[in-house]
């Protein structure tokens, strides 16, 4: 009698997305967890016999049945985690959050065991066959993530860090259910045609479906009702084109005080987090949570990301107050009685207004253009200009969680296949986290009978749905937000190394992983690149060259604004994790509003918690790391204009130079330090040079 293996506990291949229910998670969890408690207390077993013999240990023996725990917790929980993100259900949640303290206690028990430790050591200094480059580096990986997660502690301080590992935890997943709660739970009927004047047609066509869908069956774009949220598909449309300023008021104070009142409030939550935060890394020998989230990154130290976030802040903020000054004229053109003292709510208002003045360009008017199908075709035959890759839709070859996920293969030019992704690509406000991201669905493993698993990316959008008939049309914005995604997914796909620990993203500092998500992203305004694949939905008329180079004109448009906001998330992160303790005798908002006296040009609104819906440092992986984005847009702004110094339009000068960039940082991955890597394409450092003249900041820094 053979018994089937449940799809949550099988480890392996694509899952069965569709047949995993909260009942299962809360039945299969537990035994997973047992199963691989007692796989680990064997592996102690033989390790503790082979370190008491005359032998030395392999990588074999001791790596690869270590993987393979590692990779069946990740498979299983990954898919509970992944669901919880793309379909999320209050059942899902409660099993979600049920289960997540036990799997925070394996993992505790995987990364504090002394006999594993002392394995990973004696491999380290006296392996039985010499490690390679790789290897090596991978174990001194393992090893500081050990330290990390407390091998060093015992007795009564390993019980407070095991619990408090598992209260930080749960304290991140209540985080973001709160921010998620807060956006579904605000809406506003809107009933009258002047609370919608300016509003272009896309716009009030998503308002009216949103109104269908809470129930108004008769609600069209044209007579309304419409229904205003604080998704970004219709959040950030209305505040940019909403000519009613109460309403953009109401939806922007809205917006900013999101998660920071009644039983959503989570104020408490970021004192409690960052308190436990300073108390874990104090446990480990670190002076900050800083200093434990820089030891495992690129950056050196807090006064070397510092000073890069200076560097850029002294160019941007003169910058910055000039493009104010430029909103304030163009709202005194307009003899508008709120010229003179704009508040935030007007900032994307006039920035639109001031776009189509300057630059004759109305980014709404250009979604016809970007239908998504036309945006694939030309990102897939980008990736073949630069990567000798194919890319082929196989929808129905692979389950899918909604029927809105596509699913498509990549192979090398010669037909052989190389992976696989996930492309998930509309907002789904009532089930569907906002932002964007990529994760890891399957990793590239060669299995010990010689055949390969195939590494698989999950590809996460929110941009405008369809409608009707009319496919999702997109912004330019979220043309590079997609871009940004794929970069990731390329180099989770594209690797080549065969050690699971270094393949892919997996074992790539936090602060250079977004190397190559936004070098894709600079691909965007490439002209070849754009003009291939801007084409009109209903006519295929291509993008007039006129609208092309307002576009390019137009790209260093508010960037010191832009680079202002970025400066602001980072150092009030960095701050928060360096600098903040309750004895301050200051709130972290107040000390984010103390960092926005240098990094903002206008204040921030008292409503403005900010903070409470920072998902990215309180309920993701961004702790302390927030700099990163800015970190490695040095680098991909360096790394693009390698292609831009043999010329854009040279073809094969461009594709060797794509082979590099595909040979280097796509796929070596963690396997050496991200500087090696950006040398080995680039054949020196990186500099901030190029990122500065592509913000336009030269004159200003």
């Amino acid at each position: 009698m053979t018994t089937s293996i449940s799809p949550l506990l099988r480890g392996k291949g694509l899952p069965e997305f569709q047949a995993i229910s909260p009942e299962l998670v809360s039945q299969d969890i537990p035994v997973l967890l047992e199963q691989l408690d007692r796989a680990f207390s064997e592996l102690e077993k033989s390790l503790e016999s082979a370190l008491a013999g005359p032998s030395r240990l392999s990588w074999d023996a001791v790596m690869q049945p270590l993987q393979a725990i590692g990779e069946r917790l990740r498979w299983s929980w990954g898919v509970v985690s992944h669901l919880n993100g793309v379909c999320n259900s209050p059942e899902l949640r409660d099993a979600h959050a049920t289960q997540q303290p036990d799997v925070v206690r394996l993992s505790n028990r995987l990364g504090q065991s002394q006999i594993l430790h002392r394995a990973l050591e004696s491999l380290q200094s006296s392996p039985a066959d010499p490690l390679n480059a790789t290897q090596q580096r991978i174990l001194k990986s393992e090893l500081l993530s050990m330290q990390q997660r407390g091998v060093g502690l015992s007795g009564d301080e390993k019980a407070a860090f095991n619990r408090t590992s598992e209260r930080l935890a749960a304290l991140s997943t209540q985080f973001g259910n709160h921010v998620l709660d807060a956006t579904q739970q605000w809406t506003l009927k809107l009933t009258q045609p002047n609370e919608v004047e300016g509003l272009p047609q896309r716009a009030l066509e998503a308002l009216a479906a949103a109104a269908r869908e809470a129930g108004d069956a008769e609600a069209s774009a044209e007579s309304g009702p419409w229904l205003l949220g604080l998704d970004m598909p219709r959040y950030l449309p209305f505040l940019t084109h909403a000519k009613n300023r109460a309403l953009r008021e109401q939806a922007y104070r809205a917006h900013v005080g999101r998660a920071s009142e009644g039983e959503l409030d989570n104020r408490a939550l970021i004192e409690e987090i960052l308190t436990l935060r300073r108390e874990q890394a104090s446990r480990l020998g670190y002076a900050h949570w800083a200093d434990l989230s820089l030891s495992a990154k690129m950056a050196d130290d807090v006064p070397a990301v510092e000073a890069l976030l200076e560097e850029l802040r002294a160019a941007a903020y003169p910058a910055a107050e000039q493009e104010l000054r430029d909103l304030q004229a163009i709202a005194r053109e307009h003899q508008v009685p709120e010229a003179d003292d704009l508040a935030p709510w007007d900032v994307a208002y006039w920035s639109e207004r001031l776009r189509q003045s300057r630059f004759d360009l109305d980014q709404e008017a250009l979604r016809p253009w970007f239908p998504l199908p036309k945006v694939l075709d030309g990102l897939f035959s980008l990736c073949s200009r630069l990567f000798d890759v194919e890319i082929v839709a196989a929808d129905g070859e692979a389950p899918i969680w909604n029927d809105d996920v596509r699913f498509f293969r990549v192979k090398r030019s010669d037909g052989t296949p190389i992976a696989g992704f996930y492309l998930d690509p509309y907002s789904r406000p009532a089930s569907k986290r906002g932002g964007a991201w990529m994760d890891e669905c399957l990793g590239l493993k060669k299995q010990p009978d010689g055949s390969v698993v195939l590494p698989v990316a999950y590809l996460i959008c929110n941009q405008t749905p369809p409608v009707g008939d009319t496919p999702s049309l997109m912004s330019f914005e979220e043309v590079e937000t997609l871009f940004h995604e794929f970069g990731h997914g390329l180099q989770h796909m594209l690797t080549t190394v065969e050690e699971p620990e270094a393949a892919g993203i997996s074992n790539v500092e936090w602060d250079a992983v977004e190397l190559p998500s936004q070098f894709m992203e600079n691909w965007c305004l490439d002209h070849a690149t754009l003009m291939g694949m801007a084409r009109h939905w209903q006519t295929g008329e291509p993008l007039p060259e006129s609208e092309f180079n307002k576009l390019r004109s137009s790209r260093t448009f508010n960037a010191g604004l832009a680079t202002l906001r970025q400066v602001h998330f980072a150092l009030s992160d960095l701050r928060l994790h360096s600098q903040w303790t309750p004895e301050l005798g200051v709130s972290p908002d107040g000390l984010r509003r103390e960092i926005a006296a240098t990094t903002t040009v206008m204040d921030p609104i008292p409503e403005d918690q900010f903070l409470c819906a920072f998902g990215h440092i309180f309920a993701g992986g961004y702790s302390a790391g927030y700099y990163s984005y800015k970190w490695a847009e040095v680098l991909s702004a360096d790394a693009f204009s390698a292609f831009e110094e043999v010329g854009l339009d040279q073809e094969d000068q461009v594709r060797a130079t794509g082979a590099r960039f595909r040979d280097t940082v796509l796929s070596l991955g963690g396997s050496r330090s991200p500087a090696e890597v950006f040398e080995a394409f680039r054949g020196r450092p990186a500099s901030t040079e190029a990122l500065i003249r592509h913000s336009g900041l030269v004159a200003a820094a």
